[in-house]
Parts: structure tokens; sequence; C-alpha cells
């Protein structure tokens, strides 16, 4: 039963989509596993870019279908407005994507106290997207969610938006906020409910079914795992598990139908919003980094901060993923710098720490261990082997290699599809063969 992981292993915004895509060619499913739409993963296709926020990026493969697991909270709007786009470019959608019947919605008054919440923060914000989706989380945590299996009956879903409209209302006036009506949330999300519906399936049944006819699953997540609820760096995290242990939950499969993690870093580090960056760069060059690497959110448009790679973090990545091969992105936009620093490691207390701590709330709380590699200054875009990387190149790859102790079988050079450099074949393009 081949189900192979992607996963993120920084902060998100690592080159997921474009690793999902080109290894899309060999399988016949992408899964999502968690997130919403507060994720953009762009895809360059023969220079044309395709951002996806909710639909899985192998339905830019014609011959795949593509599952939204019930791990991941949908906005109604927005999935239908994203199919749209999809089918915009001429791509059939609708007859190759499946919605899992448990996956939760993300409701209207979600966006709104997401956006008030974020606002009462002041300094302390955390820096969430604004689309509800750590509200939608609570309220299925609280055990009074709406899921998509209640837009299959107009009368349940109006009497749940009834049942819980009480405490909306409530917490909506304590704060001075205005008043909503369940007549007009119930309009705005039924709105969609015709695009939607026929899309709803029993999609642990779907996917255990086809993992068990053989075919071949490439399980995709959102954000990283430094971004992990319960693994990352609290509280300036997402509101679901991107770690591997989220594809079990969040698909409704065995661990055992697992195969292999693969996880996707940038040849650098970045962070959107707040939290600790321990390595973040100063000024001009965390703005330079940012243009060369084009920088800005997928979602939001929000720029990036951005910094050296850091080992120590992703240190623990691989030991929460049992990650043992990598996928480097981005490796074009160190083509400037005629020295690159690598972090190896922190000093927190007086301490050398080798693996990122919990509790980690404060860049000041670290010092960061820099080794100092030089540069190849000279562009690599038109690269296609790995042996006519410069030099420089190559010693950054293997000493990165050496520093986290996993190999980089995948090397990408642009963003472009073809822009793509394999060291070993079989490790990405047959590894659910």
């Amino acid at each position: 039963m081949p189900l192979v992981v992607i996963v993120g292993c920084q902060w998100g915004d690592e080159g997921k989509g474009k690793v999902i895509d080109f290894l899309a060619h060999d399988v016949d499913w992408v899964a999502r596993y968690q997130g919403g739409n507060n994720a953009g993963h762009t895809v360059i296709v023969d220079g044309k870019r395709i951002v996806l926020h909710l639909i899985p990026s192998g339905i830019l493969r014609p011959q795949l279908k593509c599952m939204i697991g019930g791990g991941v909270v949908v906005d109604p709007q927005a999935m239908v407005e994203e199919m749209r786009e999809v089918e915009a470019t001429g791509l059939d959608v609708r007859s190759r994507l499946f919605i899992s019947e448990t996956a939760h919605l993300i409701m209207p008054y979600h966006r709104k106290l997401d956006h008030m919440m974020e606002a009462r923060r002041g300094d302390n914000k955390i820096g969430t997207t604004g689309r509800g989706i750590g509200c939608a989380y609570s309220d299925k945590v609280a055990r009074h969610g709406i899921r998509a299996l209640d837009l299959r009956d107009k009368d349940q879903f109006v009497r749940k938006v009834k049942t819980f409209s009480p405490f909306y209302q409530h917490l909506f006036q304590s704060y001075g906020e205005d008043m909503w009506r369940v007549d007009e949330v119930v309009d705005e999300v039924w709105a969609y409910r015709d695009d939607i519906a026929p899309l709803i399936v029993d999609g642990v049944s779907l996917i255990n079914d086809e993992l068990k006819r053989g075919a071949r699953v490439l399980a995709e997540g959102a954000q990283g795992i430094l971004l992990d609820l319960d693994f990352g760096t609290y509280p300036f995290v997402t509101s679901s598990n991107p770690s591997p242990g989220g594809v079990c939950t969040g698909l409704g499969i065995s661990p055992r139908a697992v195969s292999k993690c693969i996880g996707v870093v940038k040849a650098y580090s970045t962070r959107v919003g707040a939290g600790p960056f321990v390595t973040e760069c100063d000024e001009p060059l965390n703005s330079q980094i940012r243009e060369w690497g084009g920088e800005f959110g997928a979602t939001t448009g929000r720029a990036r901060r951005c910094g050296w790679f850091d080992c120590v973090a992703l240190r623990r990545s691989l030991q929460l993923g049992g990650i043992t091969n990598l996928a480097l992105m981005k490796l074009d936009v160190l083509s400037n710098l005629p020295e690159i620093k690598v972090c190896t490691h922190y000093l927190v207390g007086g301490k050398r720490v080798d693996i990122l701590p919990f509790g980690l709330e404060d860049s000041e709380q670290a010092t960061p261990i820099y080794e100092t590699l030089k540069g190849w200054n000279k562009p690599i875009r038109d690269v296609r082997s790995y042996d006519e990387l410069p030099v420089q190149a190559r010693d950054y790859i293997s000493a990165l290699e050496d520093f986290v102790g996993a190999k980089m079988d995948f090397v990408s050079v642009g963003p472009d599809r073809a822009e793509t450099i394999f060291r070993n074949q079989d490790s990405f393009t047959q590894l659910t063969a």
C-alpha cells in the first residue's frame, strides 16, 4: 500500500507544491490531510503560475484524482472560487476532486472572530491569515463544528447554525461587534452547496479502498513541521498537525500505509508572521533575499522574513518525521552571495544545543552559531545535472547533509517544473512504484 508523505520541514513556504506536482506524474492520487486556505502552494508549469490554497497540487496533472481529507477545514466560498480558477485553465476538476464528508467547514463567523481576536492581541499577535482557520478548528475541538456532510440536508444545516448562534451572538455583542443573523449565514454558505455537495464522499473508505487495490498516493501537507500545533514554536503555530503524524488522523489511514516521508526545505530559511526566528538576517540582506526569492505569501502577499539555513530547527523536524530524504528548494536564490552562513548550533542559557528546544518563544533566547561557506557567484537555473553545478554549490549541499544527517536527492534551481535536478533518481521518481 504505497503512500508517500510530502511534508515541509521549516515554517512552511518551502516549495512543497512544486515537489508534489513533479512527483505526481508517477502516482494515482494526491490527498491533502490538514490545514485550510491559509496555505498557498505555487506551481509554475511552462512559465504559467498557478496558486492553490485548498485543492491538492496534483490537480494540475489531468490523469490524477485528488482528495481533501477530513483533517482539512474547508471554506465553501474559497473552495468554489478556486475550483473555477483551475477550470479556467482548461482542466477538469469536478470529476477528479473529492471532499471527505468529515471535513469541517469554515463559517462566516469564524472569519469574523479570527480578525477580532488578532486585533485584540495587540503586540502579541500570532500573525494569522484572518481566514478563520483556527476558529474552525476550535469549534471542531469544542464539538460544535459543522461538517461537509451537513451540506446534504438543509434542515440539519440550519438547525446546527441556529444551535450554535447564541454563543457567537453573545461573544460579538460583548466586544461591541455587529450582530449577525442566522438566515444571512445560511444563505451565504448554502449558495455554494450545489457546487460542493457532489464532491462529498466517505473519504476514509475511498482512500483505504484505493490503497488496498494498489493505488499510489501522495499525501500533501500544508505549512511545515515547525508550525505544528503540538511540536512547533508554540504559540506561533498553525491550528493543525502538518507533521507526518497528522496524515493518519487527517486521512483516516493506518500508520502501516505510510511507506516513506520526504521532507522539503529551502536552501535558506523564511518565516511569515510573528514568532522566534533565530537565524533571521539583518537588513539589507533580509530584503535582498526576499526580492531574489520572491518571498511574499502566496495566500496573503505578506513579506516573508528571511534568514540563513537553520540546522538546529531542521533536526527537530527530521526527528519528528523520521525523514531521511530531502528536497532542497530555491538553491538558485543564493547565487549572488560571495559567502553563505549555516547555523549548526544555538547557545541557549550559555549551553550549546543542537536541536530546537521547546518553549523558545523569542529569538533573543538563543544565539546562533554559524559555519561560513563560499558562495558560487554565478547563475545556475540552466543547470540540469548535479555534476554541472558549481563546486561551491555542491560543497554547500554536502555540508548541509553532513550537518543534519539526511540526503538531499532532489535539488530545485528555479521555480519551473523543468528546473529540477535529481541526484538519486530512484529516491523520487520510483518511490511509489
